[in-house]
């Protein structure tokens, strides 16, 4: 069975660095974006994406925006889309799914639970 790779989109390089380091260690392939823009750019390319990590945060484009305009591009209607948001309040989940996003993790990112939905897609 070939190697998933996930697509991770966060403003920030320290969450991304540790998300690949967990990632890698568990047998994933990674690609990261540092925004939304850069995300959306390479979707469309067709690059091999089984799923993406969004932070939902950003300055420019937040994931509410970006996650529509995932699903809205061609042939990625279906890839799952894992929202990843600092902000654990009440609603947000909802919020996230609202949005578009196929589940939802919290930071600090719990790594069996991230596994878990990574192996169930």
């Amino acid at each position: 069975m070939s190697k998933k790779k996930i697509l991770i989109i966060d403003d920030d390089s320290r969450n991304i660095f540790a998300l690949k380091a967990t990632l890698k260690a568990k047998g994933f392939d990674c690609l990261s974006c540092l925004g939304a823009p850069e995300a959306l750019a390479l979707l469309e390319t067709g690059e091999g994406v089984d799923a993406v990590l969004i932070d939902m945060m950003m300055p420019e484009m937040d994931g509410y925006e970006a996650i529509p305009r995932i699903k809205e591009l061609e042939n990625r209607k279906y890839l799952p889309v894992i929202a990843v948001t600092a902000q654990a309040m009440v609603g947000d989940k909802e919020k996230c799914l609202r949005a578009g996003a196929d589940d939802y993790i919290s930071k600090p990112i719990d790594v069996e639970k991230l596994l878990r939905l990574l192996h169930a897609i």
